[in-house]
């Protein structure tokens, strides 16, 4: 019986590390060839954002799409 406990704590505690990854690295930054552009991907929505910044300070980012990207065929 120590051993199913044991291993059940195991298993809720690597589920928990995932889902704490998964909250905290939420949105993938991508560079543009211009300095002042970026793009944002929140893994968690799909949502897609384009964000600008012309100068040093916080940036704005403007939502450009949503949606999920479609289920490749399998041959």
């Amino acid at each position: 019986m120590p051993i199913l406990i044991g291993s059940g704590l195991i298993a809720a505690a690597i589920l928990l590390s995932t889902l704490v990854t998964a909250v905290g690295t939420r949105f993938v930054g991508m560079e543009s060839p211009n300095d002042e552009n970026m793009w944002l991907v929140d893994r968690l929505t799909g949502s897609v954002y384009k964000c600008q910044a012309s100068e040093r300070g916080k940036a704005s980012c403007a939502e450009i799409a949503t949606g999920s990207i479609g289920q490749r065929e399998k041959h």
